[in-house]
């Protein structure tokens, strides 16, 4: 009985335990403080701040009036003013650490968010900026700092796209001197470089009142000596009112130059309109971005009531709609961090009482128990704000970032497109594309159209030549053999030949003034190589190089060329003779081997119509010698369509009407070819083209510092201990004239241009084969260089007019020798122009042989099957096959069997009437 009153006593106990704990428990989950505190720390007096501090009072008000939201907890948020001081942002950081706050909103600037940062992990209390933009604020170095707008990261994005849009190729960056600015630039220049642009000029601006009105004259006087006219204003909203100012003092906001500025410009006309008409004179014609945040009830709503909070004093921007939505992304976390059993507690850093921090006294400052698990809530925030969704992605970003591309034009500005993450730039707004698959082709990038600084609604070139007196240094080959295409004029700097005239034509064409010098390239001794002076200019040595440079797969890769000016390509040169008509000229129309051919046929169509003929046709038949002579004679004389003999049986007569139609081709093709023989002067080489050469084993010449030496090397497959460097026409001519086996080449491998060139006083050498590459001439910039492009323009502008053709005629034209028409190795026929028809003609034979054959063989059954008692030896059946091959058969025999079977059936059927009669 002790027993089991101890076991009833041990089960209550247990049961009030579990209860009591239970309890508890849904006490804790269910007991929410009466206030909670939050902190903020921003610069109330700045462009964002005046707007941020009325916009988070209002959020804390809204929550506060919604029951459901932290349903009984009073949200209490405490302002204080950083004034863009990292050391005094760290000072009320520190002192919100000793007042019970949870979450800090802010700050604003990035320079101070760096530094409150660090405080925030060490505390880990939750830091929400929604006005920090700095890229290198990352989750992974501070995992309590949350950005609650958009990173700098995507907006430098957005000004790249629109940099690459218009085909700019540079641009200079102007940015304020702190973490904000550089790292901005910093991600600017990386989305630039991938899109293969560049920042080609950096001017940092120190923050603070130091820097005055001169400072930025004297920064802008630089700019305006620089080639590039797209300028990227990233800087405060201050600075960079002063800046246009003293650009339109400058005439930097004329006609050619681009402004963009980032989103510092359209907060400050947001939260400032109407803006002094003077203010907006300076600013005429510039582009700049804006957050965009989508059209909504609730935006609308508060948008209205705005003038009311502030008594119609400022505007409201978009970092104010997002410091609103920061408040309640923190009252939605501390709202699920309550729900979770979240307990508002702190605890003392055991570090800070130390020793070495003893007189600091900051023992004050606590750890928030709970701020992982409200750091944890608010990334998880999904709920729809006056920006938009409120969610942040896989990087704890905010999705779906985008801007408004904006235009200031008269006393305000316009819309001109958007740019969003998913699908670049659009006229369309970014929430109507979400739903569509991503498209970011350059077909679908469009903005509408833009009026640039100086009234005008061209797109800017993007830059000009620059004002400080730097000439662009041209390279110019230094040639030592074919001086009419480029040589230089002895004792001065200029240069002189057809591609100076083509260069200097289409400068004259560019709607600006180029000033250049030209700068010899090589020793004056030989050719200089154009691959090294392709090389020098990728290398930043010259600023382009004209002259005979051919434009090449290899080169392309490290430089632009211009539009080709003049059509090149390799060709094979060699020496030739002249072929005389003489005894035997009446051979050449027809190769051996189709000479041999025609005549096989002619004895196999003879002898296939002598096998057809021979049973039937007594002039096919007689004595072996004349049987032989007629097949012969026949075969022969078909060729002249003068053969006596007529064909009786239907075979023979249709292989002969075929060969006759053969005969009738070969024999127009002979007449038509040798024609040409005799009265056109053939010539003939034993090079036939490049494959021949590749076969052969033969020295083969090249010019020195062309392409062609590697080119066949590398492509063609050629060793290179088969070629030889030649510098002049003359040692062009006599390398051909001694030979390959004389110590000089077999042939020569070089550009069109300059074979022409060769040939025009050169008589005794003619181009073999065809032409095997296909490249120009073009002149050679660096990399993206826009004048490359505009030269292209203009060569294409000489070509058009005439201009080109008449500078070529000038310069390339030449009489030496005479141009007759004669012919190269003119081709003579061959087999392969008539096998179909010996085809035809053969298989022809083949069917009309098996016919008749099957016909003998079958004749050959029946006799063997009547003479079956008789002597049936293998060699009796052979004499009997030749018998019936031989044996005369006149076609009449037919008709009289016809007629005797006729004569007695008639007897039988007249017997048979009779025999009724009687009956």
């Amino acid at each position: 009985m002790g027993v089991h009153k101890w076991r009833l006593v041990a089960s209550l106990l247990l049961n009030l335990g579990f209860f009591l704990t239970n309890g508890l428990s849904t006490h804790n989950a269910s007991t929410r403080p009466p206030i909670v505190n939050i902190g903020a720390i921003f610069t109330f007096e700045s462009t964002i701040g005046k707007v941020a501090k009325v916009a988070m009072e209002q959020a804390v008000k809204d929550i506060n009036a919604n029951s459901t939201v932290l349903r009984g907890t009073e949200l209490r948020l405490d302002m204080r003013s950083s004034n863009c001081s990292g050391f005094l942002g760290m000072v009320g950081a520190l002192q919100f650490m000793e007042s019970d706050t949870i979450a800090i909103i802010g700050p604003q600037s990035s320079v101070v968010a760096h530094i409150i940062s660090h405080v925030a992990n060490e505390l880990q209390v939750p830091l929400l900026s929604f006005a920090a933009t700095d890229p290198t604020l990352s989750n992974l170095q501070f995992p309590y700092f949350v950005r609650t707008t958009q990173s700098d990261l995507h907006q430098m994005n957005a000004v790249s796209e629109i940099v690459e849009f218009y085909s700019w190729r540079e641009v200079i960056a102007i940015f304020i001197d702190d973490d904000y600015g550089r790292n901005g630039v910093l991600a600017l220049d990386d989305a630039l470089a991938a899109k293969r642009c560049r920042i080609s000029y950096k001017v940092g601006i120190p923050p603070g009142p130091g820097f005055g009105r001169t400072e930025v004259m004297d920064i802008l006087v630089k700019v305006a000596l620089m080639e590039s006219r797209v300028i990227v204003l990233h800087v405060y909203p201050e600075m960079g009112f002063l800046i246009f100012s003293v650009a339109r003092y400058l005439g930097m906001m004329a006609d050619g130059y681009v402004w963009i500025a980032t989103d510092w410009l359209s907060s400050a006309l947001d939260s400032s309109m109407p803006i002094p008409s003077e203010k907006m004179e300076t600013m005429q014609g510039v582009v700049a971005l804006r957050q965009h945040t989508p059209d909504s009830v609730a935006k609308r709503a508060f948008s209205s009531k705005w003038g009311k909070l502030t008594g119609s004093s400022f505007g409201l921007n978009s970092y104010g709609l997002y410091a609103y939505d920061t408040v309640w992304i923190i009252a939605h976390a501390i709202d699920k961090f309550f729900d979770q059993g979240g307990i508002v507690s702190f605890s003392n850093d055991s570090r800070l009482s130390s020793d070495g921090f003893a007189d600091l006294h900051l023992d004050a400052m606590s750890i928030f128990n709970g701020g992982k698990l409200l750091l944890d809530n608010i990334w998880r925030s999904d709920f729809d704000g006056l920006t938009g969704r409120i969610k942040f992605g896989p990087d704890r970003n905010l999705i779906n970032p985008a801007y408004d591309v904006i235009n200031i034009i008269g006393t305000g500005f316009r819309t001109v497109g958007y740019w969003s993450n998913g699908s670049g730039l659009s006229t369309l707004t970014p929430e109507n594309l979400h739903s569509k698959p991503v498209n970011r082709s350059g077909a679908d990038q469009a903005l509408h159209s833009v009026i640039w600084p100086g009234e005008v609604v061209t797109k800017p070139r993007g830059w000009v030549f620059p004002n400080n007196g730097k000439l662009l240094k041209i390279a110019v080959p230094l040639r030592v053999s074919y001086k009419e295409f480029v040589s230089q004029l002895p004792g001065t700097n200029m240069s002189k030949g057809f591609c100076i005239d083509v260069f200097v034509s289409a400068v004259n064409l560019l709607p600006y003034a180029v000033p250049y010098q030209f700068v010899p390239f090589g020793n004056g001794k030989e050719n200089p190589s154009y691959t090294e002076l392709v090389s020098l200019i990728a290398a930043g040595v010259f600023d382009g190089a004209i002259g005979d440079i051919a434009i090449v797969t290899n080169r392309t890769k490290i430089v632009d060329f211009t539009q080709p000016y003049a059509a090149s390509g390799l060709v094979v040169v060699a020496p030739f003779k002249k072929m005389n008509t003489g005894a035997w000229a009446f051979l050449r129309p027809f190769s051996p081997t189709l000479w041999a051919v025609t005549a096989a046929f002619f004895l196999v169509v003879g002898i296939v119509v002598w096998i057809l003929e021979h049973r039937i046709n007594d002039e096919f038949r007689g004595t072996p010698k004349r049987q032989i002579i007629t097949i012969l004679w026949f075969s022969l004389s078909t060729l002249f369509f003068a053969h006596r003999e007529n064909t009786a049986s239907t075979l023979g007569r249709i292989v002969l009407l075929i060969w006759l139609f053969v005969v009738l081709i070969i024999n127009s093709s002979y007449t038509a070819s040798l024609t040409s023989i005799l009265t056109v002067q053939q010539l003939t080489s034993p090079i036939k083209g490049i494959n021949s050469l590749k076969k052969s084993n033969d020295r083969i010449g090249y010019q020195v510092g062309s392409f062609a030496e590697r080119y066949l090397v590398d492509e063609i497959g050629i060793p290179e201990s088969r070629l030889v460097a030649l510098g002049t026409p003359d040692a062009y001519a006599e390398a051909l004239r001694k030979g390959s086996k004389n110590g000089g080449v077999a042939a020569i491998v070089d550009e069109r241009p300059y074979i022409e060139l060769f040939l025009s006083n050169q008589c005794k050498f003619r181009v073999v084969g065809t032409e095997f590459t296909k490249s120009g001439w073009g002149f050679a910039f660096p990399r993206d260089s826009p004048l490359a492009v505009d030269l292209s323009t203009a060569i294409l502008s000489l070509s058009e007019n005439g201009d080109l053709q008449r500078i070529h005629d000038k310069w390339l034209i030449r009489s030496g020798c005479s141009t007759d028409n004669s012919e190269l190795e003119s081709d003579r026929l061959h087999l392969k122009s008539f096998w179909g028809l010996f085809l035809i003609c053969g298989i022809a034979c083949f069917i009309a042989i098996f016919i008749y054959f099957c016909q003998v063989f079958r004749r050959f059954r029946n006799v063997a099957r009547s003479a079956v008692d008789s002597d049936g030896s293998r060699s009796r059946r052979i004499q009997t096959l030749l018998s019936i091959i031989d044996e005369k058969k006149d076609p009449r025999d037919k008709k009289r069997q016809k007629v005797e079977r006729s004569i007695s059936n008639d007897s039988a059927d007249c017997e048979t009437g009779n025999d009724s009669e009687r009956r």
